[in-house]
């Protein structure tokens, strides 16, 4: 995700695909294998990002307030809906499939597709973190040598893709180990040296004052607010597991809540324990969560711990790039049997892993890692993460609106779970997270400090025209060149699971246009 997103997408139930280019012909059902807590831990591993702790601890005790305002206006929701959404449709594609329902096979394209090249150029923003903190298990230094970085990134890339060729077997246990010992547990040490610092009788980095608790909000604070709305992206990724869970009326629910209070509360404690024990001014972006750790630990004499912890932390980053990275790619493998692109991109493996996909994202996000050897690349680097920011809104924009449109459009539909006060409560809820993403989106085009030699009007130019390209160019061009052999013969299969969705041939008609509403299936 974009710089100050929370993290990035779940391994999941795409419908897992059969072998080859659609497996024509051929059953794509398998067998439902998560429950709860692997739910829980794959929310956990895309939303829990303890490398935005340093950039939020610099905030000062105001971090407080600007986290209770990412949780009211956009995480709180966004849980809410997600586990309405993931009940009532638990259908392969997750947020496409959410979408499609509402407004038509076209909107729940663009939907999966932005957020799919979103994931894809965000890619090094986390490999780079991942990078730099395996570096303390070797030497600190490497964290300023681009071959490393750039070796490492690519290295990191591509075990994990070739990994998740083999579908659940792989992912469901990285999101739920790396989850646990890369995330929950480095936050919980981060936390207990919080406690340890306070009995010690240590002062805080920062002075305590009720005043201090309120942020400051000015034209130089207005894009920060993008960044708070959007620290806990990621609720939604439980969709992409549809397929693959035993119960989702009960498990999505419980596993939303679950997590939900675990990833707000480690958040808050976790940037606090970093603010308390170091100065967050002091700290680097990408390095910046080790520096405060080996701070945190030299003053209670335990600095040989920083190099385990870095570990443990490089392999919560890799269970966070491996959620992100299989998820927006098996709802696009979903769009693709539906006949939204050509064949090769809805090829499964036997394993139900979209691999040409995975293979296509590798080689585009690879050559985005490549930009890290360039001498100076900080204007490039902060466009592309307002670019993916606008994206990725975009996507959110149409996830908030399906919800209240199905209210309407799908009154009678079952709803194991429902956003609470009827129509009202579904309104006021989404129109919150609504009025956040499109506050968010203009302030986001407010060019940074860091932007030199480009004018504000060329800089909004730029970030309009790439966000276009990006969220509807590339939906744009292949239903100017799609063909009706498109559609696979078992398309409602990788929507269903179900076997005798198989019998659908491939000669059916290409989806109808956005707009057509109901039930687009």
């Amino acid at each position: 995700m974009a710089a100050g997103i929370g993290g990035t997408p779940a391994p999941g139930g795409s419908g897992a695909g059969p072998a080859g280019a659609g497996g024509a012909g051929r059953s794509i059902a398998k067998k439902a294998t998560l429950g709860v807590f692997a739910l829980a831990m794959i929310e956990v591993t895309a939303v829990l990002s303890i490398r935005n702790f340093p950039s939020m601890a610099e905030e000062g005790w105001s971090m407080i307030a600007w986290y209770l305002l990412g949780l009211i206006t956009f995480f709180l929701p966004l849980s809410l809906v997600a586990g309405e959404l993931a009940t009532a449709w638990p259908q392969g594609g997750g947020v496409y499939a959410w979408v499609r329902q509402a407004f038509g096979e076209r909107s729940g394209f663009i939907a999966i597709w932005s957020e799919w090249t979103e994931n894809v150029v965000w890619f090094p923003t986390v490999l780079s973190f991942i990078s730099a903190t395996f570096a303390y298990v070797l030497s600190p230094a490497l964290g300023n040598n681009s071959l490393y970085l750039v070796g490492t990134m690519l290295g990191v890339f591509w075990v994990v893709t070739i990994g998740n060729f083999f579908g659940e077997r792989f992912s469901s246990p990285i999101a739920t180990w790396g989850g646990i010992f890369g995330a929950i547990l480095p936050t919980i040490v981060i936390i207990g040296l919080l406690f340890v610092s306070i009995f010690r009788g240590d002062s805080p980095a920062v002075s305590f004052s009720a005043s201090a608790l309120v942020p400051t909000l000015d034209m130089a604070t207005l894009p920060f607010v993008a960044t708070v709305v959007l620290i806990f992206a990621g609720m939604e990724m439980a969709g992409f597991h549809a397929l693959d869970t035993r119960d989702p009326a009960k498990d999505f629910p419980k596993a939303i809540v679950l997590s939900m209070i675990g990833i707000f509360a480690m958040t808050v404690l976790g940037t606090l324990a970093i603010m308390w024990v170091v100065p967050a001014k002091e700290l680097g972006l990408a390095s910046g969560v080790m520096q405060a750790l080996e701070a945190m630990l030299d003053k209670i004499g335990a600095g040989w711990l920083t190099a385990p912890m870095a570990l443990l932390i490089a392999v919560g980053g890799v269970a966070q790039f491996s959620t992100w990275l299989i998820g927006p790619a098996k709802g696009l493998g979903v769009a693709a049997a539906q006949g939204d692109m050509p064949k090769v991109w809805r090829s499964h493996n036997k394993h139900g892993s979209p691999v040409a996909v995975l293979l296509i994202q590798g080689v585009i996000g690879s050559a985005f890692s490549l930009a890290f050897l360039l001498p100076s690349v900080n204007s490039a680097y902060w466009i592309l993460s307002a670019i993916t920011t606008e994206v990725i809104i975009i996507m959110y924009l149409f996830m908030f609106v399906a919800v209240i449109k199905l209210r309407y459009s799908q009154p009678d539909a079952p709803r194991p779970y429902k956003v609470p006060g009827g129509k009202a409560g579904v309104w006021i809820v989404a129109g919150i997270a609504l009025a956040a993403l499109i506050f968010s989106f203009v302030v986001g085009l407010f060019p940074p400090n860091v932007i030199k030699g480009i004018g504000p009007v060329a800089y909004v130019v730029i970030l309009l025209v790439a966000t276009f390209a990006l969220s509807i160019g590339g939906p744009l061009l292949f239903w100017m060149l799609r063909k009706p052999g498109w559609v696979a013969p078992n398309a409602a299969a990788y929507l269903t699971g179900e076997e005798d969705a198989a019998a659908e041939t491939a000669a059916a008609p290409p989806p109808g246009p956005a707009g057509e509403g109901g039930d687009p299936s």
